[in-house]
């Protein structure tokens, strides 16, 4: 079982930056691929950026590509989401996702590959 917590959501003006962070117990980061989707209201959730379980291989959707960085901490047990130049659009409850059954340098991308998620963390981008 793993227990997934994240923290660092909040305002921003268009622009402004914010990091998302995913506190992981249960399992140690490093034996995980991770993800970052997020669901805006009214539509469905969608992948944002993915790490593979080695750490060397990370996906992005082409709408955060460029301006979204995943990350991990081993030490920390901690998986973030460092998000630059925010846009409106960018508005959404974002949520973090392991899965530990994966090729070690594969990123699932679909929201059905992941076996445990986090409560969520709501990012609001002003204009």
């Amino acid at each position: 079982q793993v227990q997934l917590v994240e923290s660092g959501g909040g305002l921003a003006q268009a622009g402004d930056s914010l990091r998302l962070s995913c506190a992981a117990s249960g399992r140690t980061v490093s034996t995980l691929a991770m993800a970052w989707f997020r669901q805006a209201p009214g539509k469905e959730r969608e992948f944002a950026a993915g790490l593979s379980r080695s750490g060397g291989n990370t996906v992005y959707d082409h709408s955060v590509k460029g301006r979204f960085t995943i990350s991990r901490d081993n030490a920390k047990n901690t998986v973030y989401l460092q998000m630059n130049s925010l846009k409106p659009e960018d508005t959404a409850v974002y949520y973090c996702a392991v899965v530990y059954r994966a090729a070690d340098t594969r990123v699932p991308t679909t929201a059905n590959e992941y076996a445990y998620w986090g409560q969520g963390t709501q990012v609001t981008v002003s204009s």
